[in-house]
């Protein structure tokens, strides 16, 4: 069964959304805080972190970050802020998702089972293929999931280098944002913000930025996106 540790501290929205992913099968640890979230996450084995932002006892982002010492969970932020800088900030903390609020339940479960769905069946695809990916001046490793130009490590957060794998995966092809929300974020984007796939992939383009000005990633008005060098499997 898959562990989830729920951080919100609205009791009334905390019981909802613990009864709604209980009946969808996971196990829901609730927190109301900060301090009561770590003790769970210490003392349980969790799987999943869905977490509020602002709290009373803390922040969403700090307690992630500290979460972020001692393991690589899965996180999807709750929160009432949704503009770029926010968006950026919790990718920058390693959150796979976020959600505005208000939402509905079916919207977070989509998320949490389109994540769950994601995680298998990446998890399937870096057993099958060890795999290292080359373009330019960029090396992935694909099983470790690291990212390196000119030999240098590239701290990107996981959806920037999930976006990085799928692009490196389809060289050379227009990708539509939809295809990129189904492939990166595992839904087909009527549950996520409309800034999302532009802030992933402006923020990516600004980490892999080579002094020759080379543009890894060209954007294609009205059609979506294209990697356009060459990529060399090994």
């Amino acid at each position: 069964m898959i562990n989830i540790l729920l951080l919100e501290d609205d009791k009334s929205l905390n019981r909802g959304i613990t009864l709604k992913l209980q009946k969808e099968g996971y196990e829901v640890y609730s927190a109301f805080g900060v301090t009561e979230a770590m003790d769970f996450f210490e003392k349980q084995k969790i799987d999943l972190i869905i977490s509020d932002i602002t709290m009373n006892d803390g922040n969403g982002l700090d307690f992630a970050r500290e979460v972020r010492k001692k393991s690589d969970v899965h996180f999807i932020f709750l929160t009432a802020l949704d503009q770029e800088v926010d968006i950026v900030n919790g990718y920058d903390v390693g959150a796979d998702d976020y959600i505005t609020k208000p939402f509905s339940l079916m919207v977070l479960i989509s998320k949490v089972n389109a994540l769950m769905r994601r995680i298998e069946r990446q998890g399937s695809e870096g057993k099958e293929s060890g795999v290292c990916l080359y373009a330019g001046d960029i090396h992935m490793q694909c099983v470790q999931m690291k990212v390196y130009k000119k030999d240098e490590e590239l701290n990107l957060s996981k959806k920037e280098i999930q976006l990085l794998h799928y692009f490196l995966e389809h060289p050379k092809q227009i990708i539509s944002k939809e295809q990129i929300l189904e492939a990166v974020w595992g839904i087909d984007g009527q549950f996520v913000d409309d800034n999302t796939v532009p802030v992933t992939i402006s923020r990516l383009k600004k980490r892999l930025s080579a002094e020759e000005d080379r543009e890894y990633i060209k954007n294609v008005r009205g059609l979506g996106y294209l990697w356009t060098t060459e990529v060399l499997k090994k």
